[in-house]
């Protein structure tokens, strides 16, 4: 039932929903009138992510801002292997959207939630309209193409992944410490800098939670494993909706990969696009995402 919340300070005109799905509830945020768009957060954040842009274009569609299973507020069950897949993750997401009364809609998802919307593209192609991945390659590519400059870039690729409980007791000995760095590093700028103060006091609150960490970690597990039985399935799938993939102007990511050929290997319908900032460009530049954003979906309802 919507209703009132602590986000709501960095969502104003938003209600909070807390919706049942299997296994979970899942914490979302529902605000503006017009199309339905799904906003989709990355590790180690929540749902707080989007609030700039998500603010912004509440004024053209009717936007949901979800956080993820095992992330913010939504449960966080303890444990590994499909529990924390991308097509569960998706599943969650999907029974959302329908439980809001929106049969189809666009999904723009950063870091981890890009992965989710991919996989929700390619379990209910028919219901996105259009598909926005934010400073994300395929997850196939970001194991099966990798080289030293990669492989030092994305360690966590290889840590997050190790079994429990290595990675969740040297996080959770000092969670702020290891979870700011994240955002430094990847971010490129510094916390005053890139995010605000709203913002970090609601990652701070979600990642000193045990059970995020064990369920962050889980979620790496799944993507090495279950995740990649999955996308191998499905390589020669490519899918028809429009995609539209955005990456920070200054981030690692486009050194890295040709980010826009390789979603042209796995969409049909591909047009890319940067923002300034670099990997968190939705906190660092939350005004010019939620312009590229409204117009990228322009050409879809045009």
């Amino acid at each position: 039932m919507p209703g009132t919340h602590e986000e709501d300070f960095v969502f104003a005109g938003f209600t909070h929903h807390e919706i049942a799905v299997p296994d979970v509830r899942i914490n979302c945020m529902v605000g503006g009138t017009g199309p339905p768009l799904l906003l989709l957060h990355g590790y180690p954040q929540c749902l707080e992510q989007w609030a700039g842009a998500a603010e912004s274009l509440a004024g053209d569609f009717t936007v949901v801002v979800s956080d993820l299973r095992g992330y913010g507020r939504s449960t966080k069950p303890h444990d590994d292997g499909e529990t924390y897949s991308f097509r569960n993750m998706s599943n969650d997401q999907l029974l959302v959207m329908s439980e809001l009364g929106f049969r189809n809609f666009a999904v723009a998802g950063h870091d981890r939630g890009g992965r989710v919307a991919h996989r929700m593209a390619l379990d209910a192609p028919e219901r996105i309209t259009a598909l926005i991945p934010c400073d994300v390659v395929p997850t196939w590519a970001m194991y099966h193409d990798v080289d030293r400059a990669r492989a030092a870039q994305y360690w966590q690729w290889y840590f997050l992944p190790l079994p429990e409980p290595f990675p969740e007791r040297l996080i959770g000995a000092d969670p702020d410490y290891y979870f700011e760095n994240c955002l430094v590093a990847n971010g490129g700028v510094s916390l005053e800098d890139g995010y605000g103060a709203e913002q970090l006091a609601a990652y701070r609150r979600a990642w000193r939670d045990p059970a995020m960490i064990h369920a962050s970690c889980a979620d790496y597990r799944a993507g090495a494993t279950i995740d990649l039985e999955h996308d191998a399935a499905d390589l020669d799938v490519r899918l028809t909706c429009p995609t539209f993939p955005i990456w920070g102007a200054d981030g690692l990511l486009k050194g890295l990969f040709d980010i826009e050929a390789e979603w042209a290997g796995r969409c049909q319908n591909v047009r890319g696009s940067t923002v300034s900032g670099g990997h968190f460009f939705p906190e660092q530049s939350p005004r010019d995402t939620a312009r590229v954003i409204r117009e990228v979906l322009a050409e879809v309802s045009g």
